[in-house]
């Protein structure tokens, strides 16, 4: 995307110019998440590997948006995104 200018080929009293538009390829999942089983009061690990590194990633809940907390930690390494969920309750599934 980053390389999306204009450039120009000038020959001294001519010049040429094109204007160059870089579309960015979609991210896609390179893997998905999977399905999890957990005892009550342990933690569970969930994780995806996307097609882009950096790529800003929102967990949800059903329709809940979750943020950072005791309960709740993410981290993004490269390509692959994780939710940590700590003391699980039935309730979180």
């Amino acid at each position: 995307k980053s390389d999306s200018d204009t450039y120009s080929c000038d020959i001294g009293d001519a010049q040429s110019r094109a204007k160059l538009t870089v579309q960015e390829k979609p991210v896609i999942f390179k893997q998905e998440l999977q399905n999890e089983e957990a005892k009550e009061g342990k933690q569970v690990r969930l994780s995806c590997e996307l097609s882009k590194p950096g790529t800003p990633v929102k967990w949800m809940k059903g329709d809940t948006v979750l943020y950072a907390s005791e309960k709740y930690e993410f981290k993004q390494h490269g390509t692959v995104a994780e939710l940590i969920i700590r003391d699980v309750k039935p309730v979180d599934a």
